[in-house]
């Protein structure tokens, strides 16, 4: 189980990935991994385009995701790969022990 604040944040990081994808490189394919390994969440979204700009501008884009991954203790990274762009956002998975799960038990005093 995710959080809810981790769930919307990766899903923003990958439309705004997504998005910036086809956008502003003129991607024409786009690979979206999310994966669990041990307490990291890994978010990582590759396109085709060749290369980065010498120096790339953050926009608004990129700026969000960067502060969505940072809010939960997380980084964000975009870097030029040998297949195309590569944005990745690391991001510790939090438990929430007190959270019930649907139809799950209540917690103790709350009934």
């Amino acid at each position: 189980e995710l959080s809810a604040a981790l769930d919307v944040a990766a899903y923003r990081i990958v439309g705004e990935a997504v998005t910036n994808a086809v956008r502003h490189a003129d991607a024409s394919q786009v690979v979206v991994s999310l994966t669990v390994t041990g307490t990291i969440l890994d978010v990582v979204v590759t396109d085709d385009v060749s290369g980065l700009p010498a120096e790339p501008v953050p926009g608004l884009g990129l700026g969000s995701m960067q502060l969505r991954a940072e809010e939960l203790g997380g980084e964000l990274t975009v870097s030029a790969t040998s297949a195309g762009v590569a944005v990745v956002a690391r991001i510790p998975v939090a438990v929430l022990e007190s959270t019930p799960l649907v139809g799950g038990p209540s917690p103790a005093g709350l009934a």
